[in-house]
């Protein structure tokens, strides 16, 4: 059984969420704010942590930046309408989703089992995909660059498998958005950016000019061919 922690400092919210969780067959732990919620992760050791961004103690972004230092366990953000800008920034640091409140119950147990499927999605065709010097092990979610290993969360890891499994072809942000997530929804297409961003620092000898993830201006994104 998935272990998730659900961390916000609102009661309502709080078990609401649980309940819908517990009923969809996962496992839930909780906190009410920023310092117990790294306790709670780091005793716990969920699979997932659902983590509201405005908490006392840590806020969400600070809560984030620490686990990203830790772990590579996927998170999905519940934001207010008003902090977009807070959605990209926890993009950046590495949370892998974000639903917006008010939320239905049922969109976030369907976030939850998207982002959780991600890292246990099936290889399909070859089991290791290798282009130019980088190569993804696609059972073990493992990255290597030049030999070297690279840690990525589940999303930038199938972002990247995406565009290296089709060197060359050209992807829009929604068409990202589709593979990774396996179901198509309203989208925020910027937080591809954000990923992307993340990608680049990771595995770019130099982000500000990239050899490997390539932008195509005004469309989106893509791989590049090993003799370009």
């Amino acid at each position: 059984m998935k272990r998730i922690l659900v961390v916000d400092d609102e009661p309502k919210i709080l078990q609401l969420a649980r309940d819908y969780l517990e009923h969809a067959g996962f496992a839930v732990v909780t906190a009410y704010d920023g310092k117990a919620a790294l306790a709670s992760a780091r005793t716990e050791r969920p699979d997932l942590v659902v983590l509201d961004l405005g908490l006392p103690e840590l806020d969400g972004l600070d809560v984030t930046r620490a686990l990203r230092a830790e772990s590579a366990v996927p998170i999905v953000m519940l934001t207010g309408r008003s902090e977009e800008s807070d959605k990209l920034v926890g993009l950046e640091l590495g949370a892998d989703d974000y639903v917006t409140k008010p939320f239905s119950p049922k969109e976030l147990v369907a976030r939850v089992r998207a982002v959780l499927r991600r890292t246990e999605r099936p290889a399909t065709k070859s089991e290791v995909v290798t282009v130019g010097d980088v190569t993804l092990d696609l059972p073990r979610m493992k990255t290597a660059v030049a030999g070297r290993a690279v840690d990525l969360t589940p999303t930038e890891f199938q972002l990247l498998a995406a565009l290296a499994a089709e060197p060359g072809r050209v992807f829009t942000r929604a068409q990202l958005l589709d593979t990774i997530r396996g179901v198509a929804f309203e989208s925020y297409e910027r937080a591809i950016d954000a990923h992307v961003k993340n990608i680049r620092r990771k595995i770019e000898p130099d982000p500000g000019s990239p050899r490997y993830v390539e932008t195509v201006y005004g469309v989106g994104y893509r791989f590049a061919e090993p003799d370009a």
